[in-house]
């Protein structure tokens, strides 16, 4: 009896496993299929987000998660555009919103303010900020 319980327990963990593999991938062909590179992304804001707002050791990996969130679900949305152009539209716009609002816990007012100051006048793809302001 025992044996069959464990051998059920490794069969179910294995097949989480595997779906979770399977939600990893598409995650990544989504952000692949919109043009995003995550990773370089989020190092190019943060390089440009660090000195500009002077964020502290402290808050370096905080605002990184957020960021690296935001671009993670950006993707996610923009590889509907094709399909669903206003919903996808819509949805970045929710995004860009709670973007905001989760720095706004983690950055000082007078941080929170530069950033706002830091939005390029129009979107720009030599501006890696525009990722996070269209």
């Amino acid at each position: 009896m025992k044996k069959l319980l464990i051998l059920s327990a490794l069969i179910l963990g294995l097949n989480f496993a595997s779906n979770a593999q399977s939600f990893l991938s598409k995650v990544g062909s989504a952000a692949a299929s919109s043009g995003l590179d995550i990773g370089s992304l989020t190092n190019g804001i943060l390089g440009k987000l660090t000195p500009a707002l002077s964020l502290t050791p402290a808050q370096k990996p905080t605002v990184t998660s957020i960021v690296k969130d935001f671009l993670v679900q950006k993707a996610t949305a923009l590889a509907t555009k094709q399909n669903d152009p206003t919903g996808s539209k819509t949805k970045v716009a929710s995004l860009i919103s709670g973007l905001k609002s989760k720095l706004g816990t983690a950055l000082t007012i007078a941080q929170m303010a530069k950033f706002t100051s830091l939005k390029p006048a129009t979107p720009s793809a030599t501006n890696v900020l525009s990722q996070l302001f269209y």
